[in-house]
């Protein structure tokens, strides 16, 4: 008894010892963490507080963050101005819509499929289409081109929105959450007798919403914001998106700053809907495809 006194002892001091030094620690990186985060987050306080200024303002130093004289006429002159913005506005909502709403039904399908039904050469197959992650996009662009201008779609939004409707990564990501399903619910609803779109419809998808909503945010984020493709398919003004728009502030002697920025602002904003509505369901997808690859 006389022995094993010392050892608690001891032990309940080390436990101490490894959990103040534990609590400093989560201390410290939270510091680094904020101060990186700060840091990330300067540009776009400056783009904000840029819109309010005007252009003999905006490379002041040092910098006013809060403008003396806030001039909400630049939006004004953004969304009624002679360029049509809310038109690019509408344009960048309606390719981005249907194209991450096609892109994350293909998706889910295909990725059902290479998961849950067997069928010859499955692996091979789905090995041979994540392949094509390794050609780079540019390398597509004049056969696209090509393509679609045989098919008369250049100058049209069709030329945009079909190339997005099927992405590997799209495939990848559902095929991997798909396969962390049991097979026993598949096993019970072909019991009950529903075939492979019930089985996917009704019972599988709803059970992979953090990988939808994942795949979601990453096919917006990067369909909003697509500038190359547009560059290149779209020749009319009316027809350009919000990335295209934004070079309408580009004067023949400089660039119109505090219009870009108040465009910028403009742009932003479904973004910051899109991640803060979805923001529970991201998180838990990003997880969990980490642990179920």
């Amino acid at each position: 008894m006389e022995t094993i006194a010392p050892l608690e002892a001891t032990r309940k001091t080390t436990i101490t010892t490894i959990r103040r030094g534990s609590f400093w620690l989560k201390i410290l990186l939270t510091i680094i963490l904020g101060a990186i985060s700060i840091v990330m987050i300067l540009p776009f306080l400056w783009m904000i507080s840029t819109s309010f200024k005007i252009n003999g303002e905006v490379f002041k130093y040092p910098i006013d963050w809060i403008p003396n004289t806030w001039h909400f006429e630049n939006y004004k002159k953004v969304w009624a101005g002679t360029d049509p913005f809310y038109l690019f506005y509408w344009n960048s909502i309606k390719i981005t819509g249907i194209t991450v709403a096609g892109n994350l039904l293909t998706s889910a399908m295909a990725g059902y499929a290479f998961a849950k039904i067997r069928f010859k050469g499955r692996n091979f197959l789905f090995l041979l289409y994540l392949s094509t992650m390794m050609i780079p996009g540019q390398v597509l662009l004049v056969p696209r081109f090509i393509l679609f201008d045989q098919l008369q779609l250049i100058n049209t939004h069709a030329s945009i929105i079909l190339p997005g409707l099927f992405t590997v990564f799209g495939t990848f990501l559902m095929r991997q959450f798909f396969i962390s399903l049991p097979n026993e619910l598949l096993e019970a609803g072909r019991v009950d007798g529903s075939g492979y779109w019930r089985t996917f419809w009704q019972i599988c998808l709803p059970l992979i919403k953090p990988a939808l909503v994942t795949l979601l945010i990453l096919s917006f984020t990067w369909h909003w914001n697509e500038y190359e493709t547009p560059l290149i398919m779209l020749r009319e003004k009316d027809l350009y998106t919000i990335p295209l728009g934004l070079t309408s502030y580009v004067e023949e002697f400089g660039t119109n700053y505090v219009l870009t920025m108040a465009a910028s602002v403009s742009g932003l904003v479904p973004l910051l809907i899109v991640v803060v509505v979805c923001q529970k369901w991201f998180v838990e997808g990003i997880a969990s495809s980490g642990l179920k690859g």
